[in-house]
């Protein structure tokens, strides 16, 4: 049976109780609430890192541990987290650890093509709403099932990348020349089987490196196998239940049913990272590359949304990677935090004393948007962004977070009145209710904007006059 939620008081019971404020919190009351809330980590309370205060913090580990076990691949600064779940349902509390995304290469490749591939998934980059989505790992394979090649290879890769890797291998002595090569780079060593398994752990614990468990479509020597593993000593595990095209059913099911057994039941045996393999389709490709491709990207899809941590794709094609890192970073948002951007005045171009100043809020997609817009437009002017707890124009408006009062705060604290000769302000259409309000409360003229700041060029060519 999964344990019951988590309250602060039985928190605060472990705490040293010294309200010390080293957390940043006035007690420890408080800092327990963010505990519980995963709002801060245990580390931040200095006194119970000390030896006085061991077995408390063993049993706050034990309380606070997430139902999935956090597991590192990569060394020093470049490292992936993947796993460390907490609940199996976002609305819950929140997710941690976005599914990182691999792009493979492979033994049999050319070292042109093998250099391409590592440079591209590199250089992938896209700035959505303010933040910068990437890839994350390169996975090699080996194909030819030759140890020497396979060691060229991967010491080919890790000269050209920072990125960590994925080593994907089922012969042991394969495996081994590609350790010997990264072995302080930690890779996730893939995979560990029913036959392999005492070959594959015993490389795990000799170059420490994290250890994935294969078993397609069969869950119980999966975790049986798991079992077995943590007996040997293999501590960081990451669970390959199998990913296929012509059996999604099973694929999604599978998913499911482990991380339930994690998050709902408590099944420590099973209480790891999953990883999926979308790149399997290529195997048995389309006449077409682009019907491969497409199958690809629905499987990874399906994935993201469906518990998997970590995902090793083939395609590169932009129409694949970008879908895939924007539903990733839109399911990674904590629902409990709208995500916004800081407030005060932005500026745009090279703006004078008689340029227009516009308002929004601090939602982070609607302030994007607008930014877009205004760049794209080619205006120099001054944006003013209000703090609205990170909501939309209209919702903030209905909500009572963008009124009259907050937009004549900004006005002052802001200081944009030192920065135009004229008393004039643009609002959004869709607050156009409060602008008489805020001429009485600032005595700045108001125009009522554009309802889509699309309209912000044409608006401003027509209704603007200098003051």
């Amino acid at each position: 049976m999964p344990k019951k939620t988590l309250s602060p008081t039985e928190v605060y019971k472990y705490l040293p109780k010294t309200n010390c404020k080293e957390c940043g919190e006035e007690n420890c009351m408080a800092f327990a609430a963010k505990l519980v809330n995963r709002e801060v980590t245990l580390d931040k309370c200095p006194p119970i890192l000390t030896e006085k205060y061991k077995n408390e913090y063993k049993a706050l580990w034990e309380m606070l541990k997430p139902p999935v076990k956090e597991v590192t691949i990569g060394s020093g600064s470049n490292i992936v987290k993947i796993g460390g779940k907490l609940v199996m349902y976002r609305h819950e509390l929140t997710y941690h650890n976005p599914t990182a995304i691999a792009i493979d290469v492979s033994d049999d490749m050319p070292e042109e093509e093998i250099v391409k591939r590592v440079k591209e998934a590199e250089s992938f980059s896209y700035t959505y709403i303010g933040q910068n989505l990437k890839l994350d790992l390169i996975a090699i394979r080996s194909v030819l099932n030759d140890p020497n090649i396979f060691k060229a290879t991967v010491k080919k890769v890790s000269s050209i990348t920072n990125l960590p890797l994925i080593l994907c291998s089922l012969d042991p002595n394969v495996m081994e020349a590609g350790l010997i090569e990264v072995s302080s780079k930690k890779p996730l060593i893939y995979a560990a089987t029913k036959e392999n398994w005492k070959e594959m752990a015993e490389l795990s614990l000799m170059y420490k490196c994290p250890l994935t468990v294969f078993s397609p479509n069969d869950l119980k020597t999966l975790k049986s196998l798991t079992k077995t593993l943590l007996a040997y000593g293999v501590e960081d595990l990451v669970l390959d239940p199998g990913t296929f095209w012509n059996g999604l059913a099973d694929t999604l099911n599978n998913f499911t049913m482990l991380r339930r057994a994690a998050c709902k039941e408590e099944d420590e045996l099973l209480g790891f990272p999953l990883i999926g393999v979308p790149a399997i389709v290529w195997m048995e490709p389309s006449e077409f590359p682009e019907v491969t491709a497409w199958k690809e990207a629905c499987l990874a899809s399906m994935l993201i949304t469906r518990y998997a941590d970590a995902l090793i794709m083939h395609s590169l094609d932009g129409w694949v990677l970008l879908p895939l890192t924007i539903l990733r970073q839109n399911l990674y948002t904590d629902p409990r935090k709208p995500v916004a951007v800081e407030t005060g005045i932005k500026v745009f171009g090279n703006p004078t004393e008689e340029s227009p100043v516009l308002l929004t809020t601090n939602f982070a997609l609607t302030y994007y948007t607008v930014a877009s817009d205004i760049e794209a437009s080619k205006i120099d002017c001054y944006l003013l962004v209000v703090d609205t707890e990170g909501l939309s124009v209209e919702s903030a408006v209905a909500g009572r977070k963008l009124t009259a009062e907050k937009v004549a705060e900004s006005i002052k604290g802001s200081g944009i009145e030192n920065k135009v000769k004229h008393k004039t302000i643009i609002i959004p259409g869709r607050a156009s209710r409060l602008s008489g309000e805020i001429e009485e409360l600032t005595g700045w003229k108001v125009l009522v904007g554009p309802m889509d700041s699309s309209g912000i060029s044409k608006f401003l060519q027509e209704k603007w006059v200098k003051a």
